[in-house]
């Protein structure tokens, strides 16, 4: 049979990145390509269109026709209006008394239709600005869109994480990757402070990192009642990154009490009191998105042989012995070691058939058959 490969999970202390920041709509590119960039640094910025409100004149002002509609309507498409301004009124019972509408919003008229009796305003575009989210250089302006920048440096990525983009310096708070982080690790300040744990956070840490103004946590696992207790709800693990939480969490190894990699937790130590980039943002399925770390370093950061190009391809290869992660529930962040890969193609539960491989749970013993699809291996 042809070798095979699977994607993995990099831990690497010098790499380099290049991430695509991209606006939602068409707008301006304000940096050029060349330019050095800081995290908070603006790259592009677009105006959002403002909500759209509608007011019910015959609602609000009893049920004219649509002449008396136009009669009574004081604005047009395209003015701007204020709250409470008077948008349209109208003198009834014989000009006893005065109905009329005010505008909910600061805006601008969109429409008005006289037969429905409905106008259409719009409130102030919002502005959109977009960061350059890590340190580097732009190497790459995509027109009216976005740009790409690039740095070098230490990579770290997770399995699993919540919450966006953060920027904060890493402290290791724990004496080992098997420690858990909870709230006795916490008492000095955390404000602006990438946290590093060991086995698991608790979710009463996880409450004291978002109110001390914690920017993120990394550690190697976590139980999901834990993760649930501190978000509010059961999360799913297909697509994260948009929690309303103020405090990122990436976790490294899967859910439960899973020792840091000793690699993973060595480096976070030597990059400790150092800026990072992070976010939570993952993505199982096709066109994975993994939660990351990011440390720009200089090359008098890192020793020589430590900057030599790697062959990646190699690293990646999915042999017999190689230990991967499996990323797919009921196995989902559990280590294995493969000893199996077998040639045929095999029929699996949504009638698709699939390469497979047969793994030995590390912690258990138990042997696993999964897809192969379903495995990645920490570069």
């Amino acid at each position: 049979m042809g070798t095979a490969y699977t994607p993995g999970l990099k831990v690497t202390r010098w790499t380099q990145v290049t991430k695509v920041r991209r606006l939602p709509i068409k707008g301006e590119v304000v940096v050029k390509e060349g330019d050095a960039v800081e995290p908070q640094t603006v790259v592009a910025r677009a105006y959002l269109p403002g909500e759209l409100h509608i007011i019910r004149l015959r609602r609000v002002m009893g049920e004219l026709e649509p002449v008396e509609l136009k009669e009574a309507v004081l604005v047009k498409k395209g003015d701007a209006v204020t709250k409470g301004q008077v948008i349209a009124k109208k003198k009834v019972f014989f000009g006893l008394f005065t109905t009329k509408a005010e505008s909910p919003i600061d805006g601008t008229v969109e429409f008005f239709a006289p037969q429905s009796g409905d106008i259409g305003i719009r409130e102030k575009p919002k502005l959109l600005e977009l960061n350059a989210y890590i340190k580097g250089k732009v190497t790459k302006v995509l027109p009216e869109e976005g740009v790409e920048v690039t740095t070098k440096g230490a990579l770290i990525q997770g399995i699993f994480g919540v919450g966006g983009e953060r920027q904060g310096i890493i402290e290791v708070v724990v004496n080992g990757p098997d420690e858990v982080l909870d709230e006795k690790r916490l008492s000095g300040d955390i404000a602006g402070k990438v946290l590093v744990g060991g086995s698991e956070v608790t979710a009463a840490a996880l409450r004291r990192c978002e109110k001390g103004g914690a920017a993120g946590i990394i550690c190697g696992g976590i139980r999901n009642e834990e993760l649930t207790e501190f978000l509010g709800y059961e999360i799913g693990i297909a697509i994260t990154g948009q929690e309303e939480i103020n405090t990122t969490l990436i976790v490294t190894e899967g859910f439960g009490k899973m020792a840091m990699a000793k690699r993973t937790f060595e480096l976070l130590k030597w990059l400790s009191g150092r800026e990072a980039s992070i976010n939570g943002a993952t993505q199982i399925r096709a066109g994975a998105v993994r939660p990351e770390v990011i440390v720009p370093l200089t090359e008098e950061d890192v020793p020589d042989e430590e900057r030599a190009e790697k062959d990646e391809l190699q690293e990646q290869q999915l042999e017999v012995g190689r230990i991967v992660r499996i990323i797919r529930v009921p196995y989902f962040g559990r280590l294995a070691e493969v000893v199996a890969l077998p040639p045929e193609l095999r029929e699996i539960e949504t009638g698709s058939k699939v390469r497979m491989l047969e793994a030995r749970i590390i912690d258990t013993g138990e042997v696993v058959s999964v897809p192969r699809a379903n495995v990645e291996i920490i570069s």
